[in-house]
């Protein structure tokens, strides 16, 4: 076969092989694979305790793992491979820099208090990554009329709703750049009526091809968004496969389980929209 006709197979944007995280005597994370696709949208769902948020953050390094390795865009996070096939951890500045193309939201917003909504968005790529004040600060107003708050520029996070404060904590970390888009159960702090607007931003986040791993209870909104459904119990990944595979035809029962008591509630198969064919 030519050169030409090749066929280049493109770089998994995350792999996590063999991932074991442990808090004391509690294994939290008991060997975990995953592998996220540029462009795709990864769901995590599972009972609390069932390791997704810690696998997350083992993502971005907030949480260091054990053993295992995973890979963000072909970089071990926290760690080289030496030249013997080893791997070495790195100093923490190089970790600093290998989260800072990660972009992370949580549940609550960590928004600064003390500065304004366009104030938090550009404080990061300015100190973190010594970028152009002035051209940082058009971005960020960019990246506010993205979320639907072009006109909450100058407002603080005390006069913001729950659902404002996360949708700037959203765009903050779009501003960094980042390669990776990671969400740790994103709207679980919000009243319920302000859950829909935080969706309507990730969905177009997905329609805009963002590579993004987000932990959810909002199965509705999972069955939407996602290219993958992970469900995860008891640190181990039950099952996992498209939306339509997991939460329409799930295979153990398990999972089974899980989606007969959830789906009990109405407000778990909410979603502003679907996404599901459109790309």
């Amino acid at each position: 076969m030519s050169e030409s006709n090749t066929l280049t197979v493109p770089r998994p944007m995350v792999h996590a092989e063999s991932v074991r995280k442990a808090f004391g005597s509690h294994e939290v994370l008991k060997g975990i694979d995953l592998t996220v696709q540029p462009r795709e949208v990864v769901c995590l769902i599972g009972p609390s305790g069932s390791g997704k948020t810690t696998l997350l953050r083992c993502m971005n390094r907030l949480e260091k793992f054990d053993s295992g390795r995973i890979c963000v865009d072909g970089d071990y996070v926290g760690y080289r491979l030496r030249d013997d096939g080893r791997l070495q951890e790195v100093a923490e500045s190089a970790i600093c820099k290998q989260r800072s193309s990660i972009g992370m939201v949580f549940q609550r917003f960590n928004l600064f208090p003390h500065m304004t909504a366009l104030e938090n968005i550009v404080k990061g790529p300015v100190g973190v990554l010594g970028r152009n004040r002035k051209e940082v600060t058009a971005e960020a107003r960019t990246l506010l009329e993205r979320v639907g708050l072009a006109d909450k520029a100058d407002a603080y996070p005390n006069s913001l709703s729950g659902g404002q404060q996360q949708r700037v904590a959203i765009a903050r970390a779009l501003c960094m750049r980042p390669k990776l888009m990671l969400f740790d159960e994103p709207t679980s702090a919000l009243d319920p009526e302000l859950v829909g607007e935080v969706l309507e931003v990730i969905h177009a986040l997905a329609d805009d091809g963002v590579t993004m791993v987000i932990v959810t209870h909002e199965i509705g909104f999972a069955r939407d968004v996602a290219d993958q459904v992970v469900f995860m119990d008891g640190g181990v990944v039950v099952e996992r496969g498209t939306p339509e595979e997991i939460l329409e035809h799930p295979q153990h029962v398990r999972t089974q389980r899980f989606l007969a008591s959830v789906l009990r509630d109405p407000d778990a198969t909410r979603s502003p929209r679907s996404r599901r064919g459109a790309r």
